[in-house]
């Protein structure tokens, strides 16, 4: 069994480069399905989860060719298939995102259930059923597998995404909507960047939408898209990962490649725990991290709200914060399935319903852990690193499915981590 053998105490030092974005390549690569021109991808993450996207679109007939440096050439003119069922398509949290590439090249998908990472019950995709619905699709699920089609061209549609604003369902009704009849009105849609990338890819290719970022977008449908080049937008979660290793450890790391604006939703929380955050140019923030943290409060909230993928994260620093603080998580009610590992550490932690409260200890000890999801497992790295001891970690490859060569870019940085294989760790002698 995989896993990491993490060494911790030892600040962090020196620069590291974010990678582009995961969940923005998971709408922007399915979206090259939706034209029969030549598309070329820049800034693709060299990560599990896009390997096994471009590797479904190669069985769907989709030539793919690495261009090298992170970027993609894919020219889907020879997809002539509705249908993705393939066992690669459970792997993945975001495969729905084909639903509406499909529906909007040939007027029909057959696109098996999405998997990904178990937050404790299936994934709800209700909202994108509605959404596809509302624009003239027919929706029908059998043995795993979700068959949308229509009788004709799908039809524009005003849309109210109920609840939490989703990112998946925003994303799902537009990559439909854009070759719709007249025009589709999202409200109460899902403002993150990755949104707001995926729109500009889009209208790369001659779509017209209009409000991305907002929490109202239009999209005036057009008859064809064409080709086009694109390069994605770096990883906010990664970046607030190494932000808070930087901080948790007590060192300074110069985070480059970002965007300072996409992470304010994460410096701003992580200041008023006391960690320094500034901007050292227009690609790059500096995180320096010395002395005990503040207690406070955060909850995970839509963008421009803290995000729910770096609660985990934010969570281990207030394991070492003085006095108690609370996450509370209003994106996914059972996203604490971490906190008994880090009760082994020697955190104290109680959870009662969407809220963690955490009583600030003096320091984590390492211990056997193991991780459940992606977000999990990169906390679960973070407290290795900023405990005393050693951390034996397995289920890591969970965090490869989202982290780029993060024990190399960690182990750039002065850690001690390593990466081992079979024999189980338990077993291993350290």
């Amino acid at each position: 069994m995989s896993g990491y053998i993490i060494r911790g105490g030892i600040p962090l030092s020196g620069s590291v480069t974010i990678s582009g974005a995961k969940n923005a390549a998971s709408a922007i690569i399915p979206a090259t399905i939706m034209t029969d021109e030549p598309c070329r991808i820049e800034n693709v993450p060299d990560v599990a989860d896009i390997a096994v996207y471009l590797n479904i679109l190669r069985r769907m007939g989709a030539e793919v060719r690495d261009a090298g440096g992170g970027a993609y050439e894919i020219d889907c003119s020879g997809v002539t298939t509705h249908t993705a069922t393939s066992d690669d398509m459970r792997k993945l949290r975001a495969s729905y995102y084909l639903i509406g590439a499909l529906l909007s090249r040939f007027g029909r998908a057959d696109v098996a259930m999405p998997g990904g990472c178990n937050f404790g019950a299936p994934r709800q995709i209700d909202q994108h059923i509605k959404g596809l619905t509302a624009l003239g699709a027919s929706i029908s699920i059998k043995n795993g597998v979700l068959t949308a089609t229509t009788d004709g061209r799908l039809h524009g549609a005003s849309i109210f995404i109920d609840g939490i604003p989703s990112v998946g369902a925003t994303a799902n009704i537009m990559l439909a909507a854009v070759t719709a009849s007249g025009t589709t009105i999202i409200e109460n849609a899902a403002r993150e960047p990755h949104i707001v990338d995926l729109v500009t890819f889009l209208g790369l290719m001659g779509a017209d939408i209009h409000g991305a970022g907002t929490d109202v977008i239009r999209i005036h449908g057009v008859d064809k898209l064409h080709g086009g080049t694109h390069a994605i937008i770096p990883d906010q979660i990664e970046a607030g990962t190494y932000i808070a290793a930087a901080v948790g450890t007590g060192g300074r790391v110069e985070i480059k490649n970002v965007i300072p604006k996409h992470l304010e939703c994460i410096s701003g929380k992580l200041r008023e725990m006391g960690a320094s955050i500034f901007e050292s140019s227009d690609t790059s923030v500096i995180a320096d991290g010395s002395g005990r943290f503040r207690n406070i409060d955060v909850t995970a909230m839509p963008y421009p709200g803290f995000p729910t993928d770096m609660q985990p994260q934010a969570a281990v620093l207030l394991c070492l914060a003085d006095g108690t603080s609370t996450v509370t998580d209003n994106v996914f009610a059972t996203r604490f399935q971490y906190i008994d590992e880090l009760v082994k550490m020697g955190a104290s932690i109680k959870v009662t319903g969407r809220t963690a409260i955490i009583n600030g200890v003096q320091s984590l000890t390492g211990a056997p852990l193991k991780a459940g999801d992606l977000r999990a497992c990169a906390a679960l790295v973070i407290a290795g690193l900023c405990a005393r001891g050693t951390t034996e970690l397995e289920g890591v490859r969970y965090i490869e499915r989202g982290y780029v060569d993060v024990v190399g870019k960690l182990r750039a940085l002065g850690a001690d981590i390593t990466s081992v294989g079979a024999p189980a760790l338990s077993d291993m002698a350290i």
